[in-house]
């Protein structure tokens, strides 16, 4: 019996909401609605700019694996994660957070070092503006990675975007892949987004030649597969990995684990905030598998609580997991989620 139902692998970085009126905006000169790199330096100016004052910082502990590990944990996944922050105040805030998350870190605090950050800058439109300064998270490499976790792990879960750092997170990734398979433990990857497979494409395909379960949505099985559909995408990746899950927005999920092919529709719901969808499913669809639930049942667990996610604003759920996810059940019962 192993102690963790899931170890992610990933890059640590803490959400910081900011919300502003329209003036405070337009003095920024940013360009509504996107999501860049910036460094360091730029990053604290911009927090230093609205750290006092009326403005009140949210800080949430997050990064794509990360969010996963954690929506599985609420659900009552036992979850380990490995991932790098710094000994600055966003730093102590993520390893106190995942303590609270009954989520084992080890010792990840890089002295020293600045933890990763992303400030989502909130306008009264309901936008999202994204700085995102990965800091000591892109440092994250092979001497990082701890083999006793992994061993103890069911699965090893693999962010996508670890992929876009060749010195240091593919070098993480092979040797996490490779203790995964000395122990035993099932190896899933998440695409994390279309240009990790379009850019970094050997790293990645190379990766998947060990990957027992594969995560993408439309746009990244495209980019994996070279196919023009995600229908024939999802019959292309049968070629590529054991198993996979496809998911396709208002679409719904294509599923095929364990010898089960399966479409599972989506819920229908009023979106306030897509981010953190992919997350969730893939959290909440592991901790399905890991707890008994059939791969069809697992997506549309999975597939209720996105609907939820992405109802309200930021890639954690507000509400209790737990009776949400016995409330797809209630509503499976009298569903077919075959396909």
């Amino acid at each position: 019996m192993k102690r963790y139902d899931i170890c992610g692998l990933g890059n640590a970085i803490v959400d910081i909401f900011l919300q502003v009126d329209e003036s405070e905006f337009v003095a920024m000169g940013y360009e509504r609605g996107t999501m860049r790199l910036v460094e360091i330096e730029d990053q604290k100016t911009l927090l230093n700019r609205f750290s006092k004052g009326n403005h009140e910082l949210q800080l949430v502990s997050g990064g794509s694996v990360a969010n996963s590990i954690i929506a599985a944990s609420q659900l009552g996944a036992q979850g380990a994660y490995i991932g790098c922050v710094g000994d600055d105040r966003y730093g102590l805030h993520y390893v106190e957070e995942f303590k609270d998350l009954r989520i084992h870190m080890g010792n990840p605090v890089i002295v020293g070092e600045s933890t990763g950050t992303c400030v989502a800058v909130i306008t009264p439109d309901a936008e999202r503006t994204m700085r995102t300064c990965l800091g000591v998270a892109s440092h994250l490499s092979d001497k990082h990675v701890d083999e006793e976790r992994i061993a103890q792990s069911t699965w090893l879960f693999i962010e996508g975007y670890m992929f876009a750092n060749p010195n240091t997170g593919q070098h993480a990734i092979r040797k996490s892949i490779e203790i995964a398979k000395k122990h035993g433990t099932k190896v899933a990857v998440t695409c994390s987004e279309q240009f990790v497979p379009q850019v970094f494409g050997d790293a990645f395909r190379d990766a998947l030649k060990d990957t027992d379960l594969l995560f993408c949505n439309g746009p990244e099985s495209l980019a994996v597969t070279g196919k023009e559909n995600t229908a024939d995408a999802f019959v292309a990746l049968k070629e590529i990995v054991p198993h996979c899950v496809l998911t396709d927005g208002p679409n719904g999920a294509f599923v095929r684990f364990e010898g089960q092919e399966a479409h599972v529709p989506a819920f229908a719901c009023q979106p306030k905030d897509l981010t953190g969808a992919g997350d969730m499913f893939a959290g909440a669809f592991l901790f399905g598998i890991t707890h008994g639930y059939d791969a069809a049942i697992a997506a549309r667990g999975a597939n209720f609580l996105c609907s939820k996610v992405i109802s309200q604003i930021g890639a954690r759920l507000q509400d209790d997991a737990v009776s949400l996810w016995r409330e797809a059940l209630e509503e499976t019962r009298a569903t077919d989620v075959g396909g």
